[in-house]
């Protein structure tokens, strides 16, 4: 059992008496912390981010931002935390902070600790390197390597991204003796068992999965964390509170990723971070799909498992699973069974998963499809809700379609299969005259509806555009492998 404490800046700071639904940016201020700030209490703005140490394989560790308007403080315990305060002070600024400055990186200053935490982050990066000659004029990765990317969770009013920007990429590698740097050669905290009841309310973080199902079965009405992304927002925007919260981000039955050679299975607590850094591009619709989800502090807590557990008609995991005709499977004290993701939604935000039940992990099977992309439609480019999000797999062979899945989100109460449009692609060759008359069976899939994001109209118009696209980007190299499309 943890000793109910919390290391911040270096300092142990007990979390006894804290009500479990708090969050820990409020926490954070409560002590005196009011370096990060609430924005948007949803994860968008980056205004509240702050630096977990987390693992890195082999016995290291990494500083990973996250939005602290999102976590729940008790899922905290034991863990080692640093905000903008711990990083430098007036007197001794952090490296990060005197660019920061130097660059007139801030105005009002309200984001800017969010700004320093995500930066910070980028800074310590192990595997930071300059990138080759050859990619120097790259827009988004500086000459010292880092990744503009890292900021993409953060918002800034008043300056301009550029003198933000400007700092960025002016920063060098952390100094010899850098404390912070050298923490990343050990091991980060093991995430011990912990059973907390504050005012009526319960926080348990169970030993394992054995030990969860117990736990779901008894008390049905609990309520599952993992990255807290989505049930965060409940909490503070919506009031929501849990009599019990069961935290399973760290059980390690729940942290697998294993590629054999017919299926692909990814554990349902990892961090999309760690999926995408764990298949290194092994499979290239979630390779694609993942920079587009939400910003890096999301995805630095967001699990799979979270995102087909709350069953969004708008998540944009489901149709790239979808098209990768993955399967679920769920974990009960009855034994596991596999579902295929196409039954596993039933209604809005409804699914067949019982109340005892917990998604373990998600299963892709290989081969994979030769031809896949993904498709989202959204208002800004990056860190949105998509209106329509499109994933496509297809099978080619000798110009011919062979096989094809098609997912859609946004434009059902559930994400869905485009059924009949895999019907009219299949067996047909893969050439224009195919791809139009599909179009037109794919704008007519799902019953889109009008909303604040977009028309019904519009969403079925990107639906039927979005097979052209993918035809025009594929086209090409169908013909150079020596078959005309």
């Amino acid at each position: 059992m943890a000793d109910n404490v919390v290391t911040v800046n270096g300092i142990r700071r007990p979390l006894d008496g804290v009500p479990v639904n708090a969050n820990a940016l409020d926490w954070l201020r409560s002590v005196g912390l009011t370096g990060s700030k609430e924005g948007c209490a949803e994860g968008e703005c980056g205004a509240c981010a702050m630096l977990v140490l987390g693992p890195d394989g082999d016995g290291a560790s990494a500083w990973v931002p996250v939005n602290s308007c999102l976590m729940p403080v008790h899922s905290l315990e034991g863990q080692e935390v640093v905000t903008a305060e711990g990083l430098g002070s007036p007197e001794a600024l952090h490296p990060v902070q005197a660019r920061l400055a130097e660059a007139g990186g801030s105005q009002c200053g309200y984001c800017t600790p969010g700004f320093v935490c995500s930066m910070a982050a980028e800074f310590y990066r192990a595997d930071r390197t300059p990138p080759e000659e050859r990619d120097t004029g790259h827009r988004e990765r500086g000459p010292n390597g880092f990744d503009l990317h890292a900021l993409s969770g953060n918002l800034c009013r008043c300056t301009g991204y550029r003198p933000i920007r400007d700092a960025a990429y002016a920063l060098g590698m952390p100094d010899p003796g850098d404390a912070l740097a050298e923490r990343r050669s050990r091991p980060a905290p093991e995430a011990a068992p912990a059973d907390r009841v504050v005012d009526g309310a319960r926080f348990v973080r169970p030993a394992g999965l054995d030990e969860t199902l117990r736990l779901l079965r008894d008390e049905p009405e609990a309520t599952v964390v993992a990255g807290a992304t989505d049930w965060g927002v409940e909490v503070s925007l919506r009031g929501r509170r849990a009599a019990l919260a069961v935290a399973i981000d760290r059980i390690p039955e729940l942290r697998a990723l294993a590629v054999s050679e017919d299926v692909i299975e990814i554990g349902a607590a990892l961090t999309l971070s760690e999926i995408e850094r764990g298949l290194g591009g092994r499979v290239p619709l979630l390779a694609e799909l993942i920079p587009q989800f939400a910003s890096r502090l999301i995805r630095n807590s967001a699990t799979l498992g979270g995102n087909l557990g709350t069953a969004s008609p708008i998540g944009d995991a489901a149709p790239a699973l979808l098209a990768l005709d993955a399967r679920v499977v769920l974990a009960s004290l009855d034994g596991d069974r596999e579902v295929e993701l196409a039954d596993y939604f039933t209604g809005y935000r409804e699914t067949v998963r019982r109340p005892d039940e917990l998604i373990r992990d998600v299963r892709i099977p290989l081969p994979l499809a030769s031809v896949t992309a993904f498709h989202k439609i959204a208002k800004r480019r990056f860190d949105d809700i998509s209106s329509v999000a499109i994933a496509f797999a297809l099978d080619l062979d000798g110009g011919v379609v062979t096989a094809a899945r098609i997912g859609l989100g946004g434009v059902a109460a559930t994400p869905l299969r485009a059924r009949a449009t895999e019907q009219r692609l299949a067996g047909e060759p893969w050439d224009i005259a195919t791809v139009r008359a599909a179009s037109a069976v794919l704008g007519s899939e799902g019953t889109p509806m009008s909303d604040h994001r977009a028309s019904a109209d519009y969403r079925a118009l990107m639906l039927s555009n979005s097979l052209l696209k993918l035809h025009g980007a594929t086209a090409g190299d169908v013909e150079r492998a020596g078959v005309t499309a």
